[in-house]
């Protein structure tokens, strides 16, 4: 009797251990996006000189529906870029009641062959809608083991239908209809999502990534290198 006892207390140092890692393993899970809000509002003070991870709280004494709203006109078209692409993204820049609310919307414009090109957000799942047209969309996976390491999904979409990209995943909109333009709708999990374009990161960084390192990564001549860097890189995100 005394020898299982002595194996009880000797196993619970263990015990508590792997109950501290997995307690730690929920928290940062839990903690792994935007905070919930701790009130029911927290409008950024944009003019605050406090710096935090996200924006202190404006006074609610001084908070009223403007700080809720934004006359965004997203039911106007916009003008596309070079990629055949215009992003108008409504975020807690725009609209600062939307601090500590953990969301944000976007309209996206597609010309005719237009694309929203390979980009992440390295803060926000999205989830997309189609307004009008159709887009040929799809993301990619993370380098995990095989047999899923960077596994393409891809789907083509209709007027109403719907397509989530998860969070920090490579992903990309084509509207493939030469002759109509498309429209869709993002919502997006984080009041400041950002975006990442694959290529602008890579090729037209500031200063430049040494050809070297550029040229060993895509396993190409420097020259190619050089003449991508060469280019520019247009933002389609305003």
């Amino acid at each position: 009797r005394k020898t299982g006892e002595r194996k009880n207390q000797m196993a619970s140092p263990s015990s508590f251990l792997l109950l501290a890692v997995l307690l730690a393993l929920v928290s940062w899970q839990a903690t792994a996006s935007d905070p919930s809000p701790l009130q029911d509002f927290c409008v950024a003070d944009m003019n605050s000189p406090v710096r935090v991870n996200g924006f202190v709280c404006k006074n609610p004494m001084e908070v009223n529906a403007d700080n809720f709203f934004k006359a965004a006109a997203l039911d106007k078209p916009r003008v596309t870029n070079k990629v055949g692409s215009n992003v108008t993204l409504i975020n807690v820049m725009q609209i600062a009641g939307l601090n500590t609310l953990g969301i944000s919307i976007a309209r996206i414009d597609y010309a005719p062959l237009g694309q929203n090109p390979p980009h992440t957000h390295p803060r926000a799942t999205e989830i997309l809608t189609v307004l009008e047209g159709t887009l040929y969309v799809g993301f990619v996976t993370s380098n995990q083991p095989a047999p899923n390491r960077n596994k393409f999904l891809s789907k083509v979409l209709n007027k109403g239908d719907v397509f989530v990209f998860p969070a920090g995943l490579i992903h990309f909109q084509f509207n493939p209809n030469p002759h109509k333009p498309a429209i869709a709708i993002a919502a997006l999990s984080s009041q400041n999502p950002g975006a990442i374009t694959i290529a602008n990161a890579v090729f037209g960084s500031d200063p430049q990534i040494s050809d070297d390192v550029l040229a060993k990564a895509f396993q190409v001549e420097k020259n190619t290198i050089d003449w991508l860097q060469a280019q520019f890189w247009e933002n389609n995100h305003n």
